[in-house]
């Protein structure tokens, strides 16, 4: 055989090819930005105009106790949105018990322009009965419509 020549050996490379991570977070990326916009939390509402301060960016996220067209009571506690139909003291305790584990964590009503005062005044009293510092109202800003 040839004495003068030597067969080189190949080292195997050790970098990892991030090319198909990148593709999958971009194509994550795409699907949250398309999804984000139609996912809605709570209850259809039709909340009337009004000009508002919104909540700092740094608060977590509110507690919305919902009163739609009907008269019914819901409750959306950021992830838990839950569409079932509540009793007016079950909301009380339902937030209380946030409240005392969260004590900083805002309160909101979010109440169909077509419900009469009466019944939002109702439900202010019970959440600030139930421990609730102070609740805010939601509403539409004018440009939204």
């Amino acid at each position: 055989m040839h004495q003068g020549y030597q067969r080189k050996r190949r080292r195997p490379v050790a970098e990892i090819n991030v090319v198909p991570y990148i593709d999958v977070m971009l194509v994550l990326l795409i699907i949250f930005m398309v999804t984000a916009p139609i996912v809605t939390q709570g209850v259809k509402v039709d909340l009337p105009q009004g000009q508002a301060e919104s909540l700092p960016a740094d608060s977590k996220p509110p507690v919305v106790a919902s009163i739609d067209a009907m008269g019914e009571y819901y409750l959306d506690v950021g992830s838990s949105s839950t569409k079932e139909v509540l009793e007016l003291e079950d909301v009380a305790v339902r937030v209380g018990a946030i409240i005392q584990l969260e004590p900083e964590r805002p309160v909101v009503v979010k109440a169909d322009r077509s419900i009469p005062y009466e019944k939002v005044i109702q439900l202010m009293v019970t959440l600030q009965g139930a421990g609730v510092p102070s609740v805010g109202l939601m509403t539409d800003s004018p440009e939204d419509k």
